[in-house]
Order: C-alpha cells, then structure tokens, then sequence
C-alpha cells in the first residue's frame, strides 16, 4: 500500500487475493494477461509479483457493464 497524509493512494494486491475477486485460475489469469485482456502484473521483487487493486476492480467493472448491455 502506498499511503499520502495518511489516506491510501494505491494498494497491490496479491496472486490469491486476485484469484480472490476474479474466480479465475492463476493460470487462465496469466493467459487472459498475455493476450492483453487482464491488467498487467508488476514486478515487486524476483519472486513476487502483484496487481494494482484499481485495475482489476476497473477491469471487473467492466465486466459488469458488458453484462448489462446483454441483457
């Protein structure tokens, strides 16, 4: 999390914690990712990779509208 005057600015979330909120595999995930369908990673360490919360929130809103045009 990266704090400004004690509000969150961003928060990274964690390959569980995006399996989480998406239900997908962390390798349908990583597919969905390569094909430029799903926010991209960020590289935090040489083992330890994490998403921007505001990305993949936006990405699921998105979700949401695309299933609101269908029906």
């Amino acid at each position: 999390m990266l704090f400004y005057h004690g509000e969150i600015v961003m928060r990274i979330l964690s390959k569980r914690q995006v399996k989480e909120l998406v239900l997908y595999s962390p390798q349908h995930t990583a597919r969905l990712e390569k094909a430029g369908l799903f926010p991209k990673r960020v590289q935090l360490g040489p083992n330890r990779v994490g998403w921007v919360e505001s990305e993949v929130l936006e990405w699921l809103e998105q979700r949401l509208a695309q299933r609101e045009v269908l029906n």
